[in-house]
């Protein structure tokens, strides 16, 4: 690299895919952070795909595309599903919100 280059370093957001534009930017945040859970859970609990998939009830090329973070076309409602079934629960919380519109936000414990 030369003396006059220049690199410009921007700060990002807490959410990747906002900061890429995406229009569904928090969900998609939502369901990266569900995938997650789910590929550790099968971690460790020591699953292949294969024992993940009939664990889960759902094919095991499925298992495969959520566990590398292709999760498009699967809702979010399966995911919490999913997460359910490797032995987690799972607490919907709603409750009345200052703002104009609520956000819907994760916990992991």
């Amino acid at each position: 690299m030369s003396q006059n280059s220049h690199i410009t370093i921007e700060e990002g957001s807490t959410n990747v895919y906002a900061d890429l534009g995406y229009a569904d930017a928090a969900e998609m945040q939502r369901k990266s952070q569900l995938a997650a859970e789910i590929a550790c859970a099968i971690k460790a609990r020591r699953l292949t795909q294969q024992g993940a998939a009939a664990l889960l009830e759902i094919d095991q090329s499925k298992i495969s595309r959520i566990t590398r973070g292709q999760f498009r076309g699967v809702s979010e409602a399966k995911l919490l599903e999913l997460v359910a079934k490797l032995g987690h629960d799972v607490k919907i919380v709603v409750g009345p919100v200052r703002r104009r519109a609520g956000k819907i936000e994760l916990q992991f414990a």
